[in-house]
């Protein structure tokens, strides 16, 4: 069987670096897919930290104050408390179009702000007009994607992201949520439910962080090498709703 290619993107206040380690584990339960951890493009300073979140346990990245630029907390756009802008998510498509143009991915693997971007490029690369800077001498810089894994996922508010979701995308999608995830909430995961036309969903019980058992490991594994077959779920029967997906991680937050 060939590689699969999948393009990984961290969290809000992560780095690729963190990420990387953070899934050391499935990176080595996944052999024969290459993971490409991508640095989000804006460096986030301590007021940006103090602007976004509420609490310094909302924040979850204790790495943040880090000085070593590998660990540099940085964001696929910048937010405000209201979160209703996404400011400098140019630049993050701008990377993204350079990134596709040079390689062939098989699919995106994003969690929390991370897994909102991989949602947000699997439905632009199935309609790159939508933002035309996107675009390389009027041709999107690759073709649809064939899966995107959106861990902790929500749907970004914004004319943006109403042009991109609205009414749907179709990329096959495998949504994970934790159960008592207080971050990524169910309502506001279910923002991005409703817009993903062709969608798998798990849930774990725990919280704001990719799952990482061994059961959750061969689950994904097996998902991102064969998207289109109906893999067993994590918790034990082959269902793609909320109630499947069982399990009790006890790693920390992601």
């Amino acid at each position: 069987m060939a590689t699969k290619k999948v393009l990984v993107l961290h969290g809000y206040a992560q780095s690729a670096t963190i990420f990387s380690k953070r899934l050391g584990a499935l990176r080595k339960a996944c052999k024969g897919i290459d993971f490409v951890f991508l640095d989000a493009p804006h460096v986030l300073s301590p007021v940006d930290l103090a602007e976004t979140f509420n609490t310094p346990e909302e924040l979850g990245a204790p790495e943040a104050a880090e000085s070593d630029p590998a660990l540099q907390p940085r964001g696929w756009w910048k937010v405000d408390r209201t979160r209703t802008k996404m400011t400098g998510i140019e630049e993050t498509f701008a990377l993204l179009r350079d990134t596709l143009s040079k390689d062939h991915y098989d699919g995106v693997f994003g969690f929390s702000q991370g897994a909102a971007m991989a949602a947000m490029l699997a439905a632009l690369l199935e309609k790159p007009h939508v933002f035309p800077d996107f675009l390389i001498d009027g041709k999107p810089p690759h073709e649809p994607l064939s899966f995107c894994i959106a861990a902790a996922g929500f749907r970004p508010r914004g004319e943006l992201s109403d042009a991109l979701f609205l009414p749907s995308y179709s990329t096959p999608t495998l949504h994970v949520l934790g159960r008592n995830d207080v971050i990524v909430v169910e309502e506001r995961s279910k923002t991005l439910l409703d817009v993903s036309s062709n969608k798998r969903v798990e849930w774990h019980d725990g919280g704001h962080f990719v799952p990482s058992k061994a059961n959750w490991r061969n689950f994904l594994r097996d998902y991102i090498k064969n998207p289109g077959m109906d893999v067993p779920s994590p918790g034990g029967a082959a269902v793609s709703e909320p109630a499947s997906g069982v399990a009790t991680p006890s790693e920390p937050a992601l």
